[in-house]
């Protein structure tokens, strides 16, 4: 039985599965997107969930972006600064949303839910990438409200069929990249008090470390050289690109998806050696 199927018990594992030894690729789709609407399920029982943790990407539109828009104190080239911001905040807000995502594979563990994970015939690359999708479907529920909130402010949004399309396709593969990323934390540090205390470490040099409020060019040379290796920098940049009507790539779309497609596969591939270790 596979987790298409459902979570199997533990003697499922000494069966064959058949879908290994055809095509593999079917198997695995159904297997991530079985983990994935297992994810997903627990959302649709606690919508509230998503509306509270809007509060502070909304908060960060409607006080720290009114306010430095009318300072002008960051220079944002021919953009107003209510604009330059709202591709970033989008970005932090599934930064934010995945970045503690890795608690839930605690909590499986305590539970006893993670052994019928590592025991089932589905790969750890399923397991790790359905979790990931998942987190990905949050972000998008987020990132709604972001967008009615950045309308709201007359923020100069591309609303064409093909801008919204990429700004999905990036808001999942940057909320899968750092979900992915959680995950490893999660398997290392094993304790919730622990990674608790590594994601407060870790969120705040990766959002303040980008071009999500302010642009690179007025960093530090120190900052900036950690800003170029920052995903979310790429993810941003990939944003501002396609959310607004006078977005304007500093890398290119090519290298923003290259960089986070290539990160994202670095790190399930990590995070599929990692996972089982989470027990031990």
């Amino acid at each position: 039985m596979s987790l298409a199927h459902g979570v199997p018990q533990a003697g499922s594992a000494e069966r064959k599965p058949s879908g290994r030894y055809g095509n593999p690729v079917p198997r695995f789709a159904a297997d991530a997107l079985a983990i994935a609407d297992m994810e997903v399920h627990k959302l649709r029982h606690d919508p509230a969930e998503v509306f509270t943790r809007a509060v502070q990407p909304v908060l960060w539109l409607l006080i720290f972006g009114e306010v430095m828009e009318s300072t002008h104190a960051i220079p944002t080239g021919r953009l107003p600064y209510i604009d330059y911001l709202a591709p970033g905040i989008l970005a932090q807000s599934a930064l934010f949303v995945s970045i503690f995502y890795g608690i839930a594979v605690i909590w499986e563990r305590d539970l006893g839910v993670l052994h019928k994970f590592l025991v089932s015939p589905s790969s750890r690359v399923a397991i790790v990438s359905g979790k990931a999708a998942s987190a990905g479907v949050r972000a998008l529920a987020q990132g709604v409200i972001v967008y009615v909130v950045a309308a709201a402010l007359g923020v100069d949004l591309r609303l064409t069929i093909a801008a919204l399309a990429g700004v999905v396709v990036t808001l999942l593969l940057g909320a899968a990249l750092f979900a992915t990323f959680s995950l490893i934390i999660a398997c290392l540090v094993k304790t919730r008090e622990r990674f608790m205390g590594m994601g407060q470490v870790l969120t705040m040099p990766l959002f303040f470390a980008s071009s999500a409020i302010y642009p690179i060019a007025i960093m530090p040379g120190w900052l900036q050289a950690f800003a170029h290796i920052n995903p979310l920098t790429y993810q941003v940049d990939a944003l501002r690109t396609m959310m607004l009507a006078h977005g304007r790539s500093v890398y290119g779309l090519g290298t923003d998806f290259a960089v986070l497609v290539g990160v994202l596969l670095a790190l399930t591939t990590i995070a599929a050696r990692t996972y089982p270790r989470v027990i031990t």
